[in-house]
């Protein structure tokens, strides 16, 4: 999907050729970056409970919560910054 919208909107990755190539090409990419961003995640999400299992200590986070409190406030980030860029482009529409 993504190399036929690259072809259609004449979008190219330089050294690789339009069509069939480019789409081999993701989808290398993406199962080269998915597997290691698939183990952090599962690393991050376990580690509480593993920490807590060996050191009897109590922490008040799991490990999906801590990811649940990051990627909103990823997206928080996100939104706040789009709207600071939407005032300043106000004052060009005037």
């Amino acid at each position: 999907d993504q190399a036929d919208n690259l072809k259609k909107y004449g979008g190219f990755i330089p050294g690789v050729r339009p069509g069939r190539p480019t789409a081999e090409y993701l989808d290398r990419i993406l199962s080269r970056l998915t597997f290691p961003g698939a183990l952090y995640l599962g690393a991050v999400a376990a580690l509480p409970t593993i920490l807590i299992n060996q050191t009897s200590a109590n922490f008040f986070f799991g490990g999906t919560s801590i990811l649940i409190v990051v990627g909103v406030a990823l997206d928080t980030v996100k939104q706040l910054e789009a709207q600071l860029m939407m005032r300043n482009y106000e004052g060009f529409l005037k």
